[in-house]
């Protein structure tokens, strides 16, 4: 799955407008202008299909999708509060771009397991809690799973069945 088109489902799924994904952008310190974001929001095209002649996208890479996903944490819920003498932890092995999106999703939305099992029922998967745990590993863990791009489709449709109905 693209990054933009993920992006594009977010966007969808938790309702949100475009000054506010520029506004998510800015609280993680990345500066996307307001005329971008229709740019960025624009659906990739497939490997197949011509490109028109008024098609205008901006890629977005992983650094920028996880810079929006931290935003949209600080969005939903509010700064977090900096303890004195704590650094930023290093992450040894960077996520997989999908488990990155449901690990950021579950924190922004402040989602349970629970929650998230009935998320993904909604989107037309059954997951076990095992399964699940599994995704939501550290990288380097033994019991750690990559999630696939049709598990991710189908969260981010349970997701938008549950917020937009």
């Amino acid at each position: 799955m693209e990054n933009n088109d993920i992006l594009i489902r977010v966007r969808y799924a938790l309702d949100l407008k475009n000054r506010e994904m520029v506004e998510i952008f800015k609280l993680a310190g990345e500066k996307v202008a307001a005329e971008e974001m229709p740019k960025i929001l624009t659906k990739s095209l497939a490997k197949d299909e011509e490109v028109p002649a008024d098609y205008d996208q901006i890629k977005l890479n992983d650094k920028k999708l996880e810079a929006f996903f931290n935003g949209l944490i600080t969005f939903k819920r509010g700064p977090m509060p900096k303890k004195e003498g704590q650094t930023a932890p290093v992450q040894e092995k960077p996520d997989h771009v999908n488990n990155m999106v449901l690990k950021k999703l579950k924190v922004a939305c402040q989602l349970t397991t629970e929650e998230m099992l009935d998320v993904l029922d909604d989107g037309g998967i059954a997951v076990s809690k095992g399964e699940l745990g599994a995704i939501m590993r550290k990288p380097g863990h033994r019991n750690y799973k990559e999630c696939g791009d049709n598990f991710t489709r189908k969260f981010l449709k349970g997701l938008s069945i549950r917020y937009r109905g």
